[in-house]
């Protein structure tokens, strides 16, 4: 998802949004551990996705508490 479309959502959401990711990133690593075929450019991908959706929650959380 793009940064306009996390900002769209729930904190609740986010938050499911991430866990999901955090989910994928796991089995990606146990897939390279497995030495089965794992797409390398899909780490990339997940971490970033992973940092974007704790920067809008970060953010929500600061305008909330002001």
């Amino acid at each position: 998802m793009k940064a306009k479309e996390l900002a769209g959502l729930t904190h609740a959401e986010l938050s499911s949004e991430l866990e999901k990711l955090m989910q994928q990133d796991f089995n990606l690593r146990m897939m390279k551990g497995s030495r089965q075929e794992v797409k390398p450019h899909l780490f990339k991908q997940v971490r970033k996705a992973i940092a974007r959706v704790k920067t809008i929650m970060t953010e929500k959380s600061l305008e909330e508490g002001k």
